[in-house]
Order: structure tokens, then C-alpha cells, then sequence
């Protein structure tokens, strides 16, 4: 899970840019298994932060498709086409129960 703080959120140039450099790299990784990308849903629950602008979920096959998705050369492009957008970006790694 990877959630991404935009550091002009209001700028439509800036999404633009964004969605379409992540919708990109995403459909040119041959190590993606599925995804989800969305935003914030506004809930209202003190539990809930709804600060961040993106939110990337993605699954691998396994550890080693996760690693080797690290040194994608499409994950890369899409770093260096945006991280000037963003000024914040956290992550949540973690490995399915059996």
C-alpha cells in the first residue's frame, strides 16, 4: 500500500500528470498481479486519515515478484516523471496470511 500526499492537491495539471505517469507504469510491470488506485473517501471516523491525495495498492505473486518489482525500470520512469509532485509518500508493506 502506498499513499501519496500531492503538494499542490488542487492543481488538475499536477493529477493529470500523476494519474497517467501511475496508470502507465502500472500496465508496463510485468510483476503486478492487481492493483487499486483511488483517493481519499472522506469518511468521517477518528480512526480514518483521509489526508493523503492517492492511494496505490498493489499485489505481487510472491516476496521475490515484490522485489523484483523494486528494480522495474517502468517503477523507476514513474518515480522520476513525479516526485516533484508529491511531498509525502508512505508505505505499507505486508504478506498474505496462509
Amino acid at each position: 500500500m502506498v499513499f501519496f500526499w500531492l503538494k499542490e492537491p488542487g492543481n488538475s495539471d499536477h493529477r493529470n500528470k500523476f494519474e497517467s505517469s501511475l496508470k502507465h507504469f502500472i500496465d508496463h510491470s510485468q510483476f503486478v498481479r492487481s492493483t487499486h488506485i483511488g483517493t481519499a473517501a472522506g469518511t468521517d471516523r477518528t480512526v480514518v486519515d483521509n489526508s493523503y491525495t492517492y492511494c496505490l495498492v498493489v499485489s505481487f505473486a510472491s516476496k521475490e515478484d515484490h522485489d523484483k518489482y523494486q528494480a522495474d525500470p517502468a517503477h523507476h520512469s514513474f518515480i522520476a516523471e513525479c516526485e516533484d509532485l508529491w511531498e509525502r509518500v508512505q508505505v505499507y508493506d505486508s504478506i498474505k496470511l496462509q
